[in-house]
């Protein structure tokens, strides 16, 4: 079988003494800044509905909801049992264990309190935050790859990758197809929602269609991804991100249908 040998790239970037940075951290990093840029670089064009002055003074609030939301959210959907029994090891991040899922509920509740101090429109600003999660996704995905964690199945196509503690099958890189859809197609499709006035004028209409384009593409990757080891095929032979990703399709698809209707 053809097979791509993995580039082994060490996961720590630099280590001088206790201090110690790696590439995981830096991902999480640029995809939270980035995206606070171009969050207040939507919110300065014409017809925007949130202020640029809110837009910058949201990036806390983000680190926040994606951190202790994604790291919680791990703890509780994938591994409860083992940090039940190990729970010093919640707090340690830099050794990966992140949930989109919880992140996404973290930036969620983070974006609730946010608006309701500012007494900002909740949809609205979270339409924004919507139009730029995807740059975060796509880092973070990178990450997963430079870290060899969360590969894909066995696989027999060209570009199979055989990954460290892996086994020594090639399989699918499948870090890259979610970085790929979950990042930048779904970045341009947002984009190109926000563009519209018609439904940028609509709020909740873009986050419909986030929830619905990334609970779309973590179904299909997951076809190609490794399940957990410690979960494995679940119910029907789904797997616990397409359980999770399921409600999210259905909710997005009820949340545009409302905001249409929605007297603006």
């Amino acid at each position: 079988m053809l097979a791509i040998a993995f580039p082994m790239i060490d996961p720590v970037l630099v280590e001088i003494g206790p201090v110690v940075i790696r590439w995981y951290a830096l991902a999480y990093i640029a995809g939270l800044v980035m995206g606070w840029r171009y969050m207040i670089w939507l919110a300065r064009q014409p017809g925007a509905l949130i202020k640029p002055q809110d837009a910058d003074d949201f990036l806390v609030w983000a680190v926040l909801g994606v951190i202790l939301g994604g790291r919680l959210g791990y703890v509780l959907f994938y591994k409860p049992a083992y940090y039940l029994a190990n729970p010093t090891e919640i707090v340690q991040t830099w050794q990966g264990g992140m949930s989109f899922h919880g992140g996404f509920l973290g930036v969620l509740i983070a974006t609730l309190l946010f608006c309701r101090a500012r007494k900002i429109r909740f949809w609205a600003f979270i339409d924004l935050a919507a139009v730029v999660t995807p740059i975060g996704l796509f880092f973070g995905r990178i990450a997963n790859f430079i870290n060899a964690e969360l590969w894909g199945r066995p696989t027999d196509v060209a570009w199979g990758v055989v990954f460290p503690n892996g086994g020594p099958y090639p399989r699918h890189p499948s870090q890259l197809y979610e970085a790929a859809l979950e990042g930048l197609v779904l970045l341009v499709l947002l984009h190109l929602v926000w563009r519209s006035e018609s439904l940028r004028t609509k709020p909740g209409v873009i986050s419909g269609a986030f929830l619905i384009g990334y609970g779309l593409s973590r179904v299909i990757v997951e076809f190609y991804r490794q399940p957990d080891a410690h979960l494995g095929y679940l119910w029907g032979g789904a797997t616990m991100g397409q359980l999770l990703s399921i409600p999210m399709v259905l909710a997005g698809m009820a949340l545009i249908a409302y905001a249409r209707k929605r007297p603006t």
